[in-house]
């Protein structure tokens, strides 16, 4: 089922430095990444975000077209387009260092829309963060609401000066989805699956940890569902969470539950439909990581 989707967040230039040192580029940023996803997957996507004048800005700006990505008409501003620089360890890992302008102009947005997603450093620096919030809040009568925190601590300073407004954001969504390397990040826990599994009383209807190699859990009334993790030969992990964000969101949208009228029916789903939900994200993450930069998949490479 083709649903519509406005994703709000940063788009910039992902430079990958590989751990024999070789560099290349391409078009990235969180919620870039699910936008594209989305798009790639039949639906209609459409993009708030702040993309410069210059050739990378271009650059990004055909990477969206070509993927069936709209901007919104207050995203292409006349400024450099920011860029992370994303070294990868041995195992395909990054680590990330950002030149990063966060200031969005919401004119023109979509009128209906059946989901919101944002994600990472859009919803906690400033200024644009609290245009995020505001757009959030303006859809929030109307449709599912999704987020991920994807912590990136070289901008997002000290966990204890984020993890207020990321819990913030999560009251405000449906769907929250976080890795259990940023949940450890923000909350010096081990203990990751609690704190996942308590973000929903502060009001998800799902709640979804994932675990790399080692699969993902998700928490919703009927408890805790847990799917491995797809085997897959990994060339590097860049987009790989924000294809399982677009994952999540594409197997709701098959299944008729998003709106913000079906938030019970996402918190009521039985565990077999939260495992398929998240075993479709794991696989469109899988084929993410199987290659180059945030590439995810599209619709005809599925099976």
């Amino acid at each position: 089922m083709t649903a519509r989707f406005l994703i709000t967040g940063e788009a910039l230039t992902d430079i990958v430095v590989d751990a024999e040192g070789a560099r290349a580029e391409h078009p990235g940023g969180s919620p870039m990444n699910v936008a594209v996803a989305l798009g790639r997957l039949g639906h209609e996507s459409s993009l708030l975000t702040r993309v410069g004048s210059d050739a990378r800005g271009d650059q990004i700006r055909e990477h969206l077209q070509a993927s069936h990505v709209e901007l919104t008409p207050g995203s292409s501003v006349d400024a450099p387009t920011s860029t992370a620089t994303a070294t990868l360890d041995a195992t395909g890992a990054a680590s990330y260092e950002f030149d990063l302008t966060w200031e969005v102009d919401p004119t023109g947005l979509p009128e209906q829309v059946d989901a919101v997603h944002t994600s990472s450093i859009a919803a906690v620096l400033d200024p644009g963060a609290q245009t995020v919030a505001d757009v959030v809040r303006r859809y929030r009568e109307s449709a599912t609401i999704s987020y991920d925190p994807n912590a990136r601590p070289t901008l997002m300073g000290e966990p204890d000066d984020v993890r207020g407004r990321i819990e913030a954001m999560i009251a405000l969504c449906d769907v929250v989805k976080a890795s259990d390397e940023d949940v450890a990040w923000l909350y010096g826990t081990e203990d990751v699956e609690d704190v996942v599994g308590s973000w929903r009383r502060l009001g998800p209807s799902l709640a979804v940890l994932t675990r790399g190699s080692d699969g993902a859990v998700g928490f919703a009334d009927a408890g805790r569902v847990q799917v491995a993790g797809v085997p897959v030969e990994a060339v590097d992990t860049v987009g790989a969470g924000d294809t399982f964000s677009a994952g999540i969101l594409d197997a709701l949208a098959a299944k008729d539950l998003l709106g913000a009228d079906r938030r019970e029916q996402i918190a009521g789903m039985p565990s077999d439909d939260l495992a398929t939900v998240l075993r479709r994200a794991a696989a469109l993450a899988a084929i993410t990581v199987s290659r180059a930069g945030a590439n995810p998949p599209w619709s005809h490479e599925l099976t």
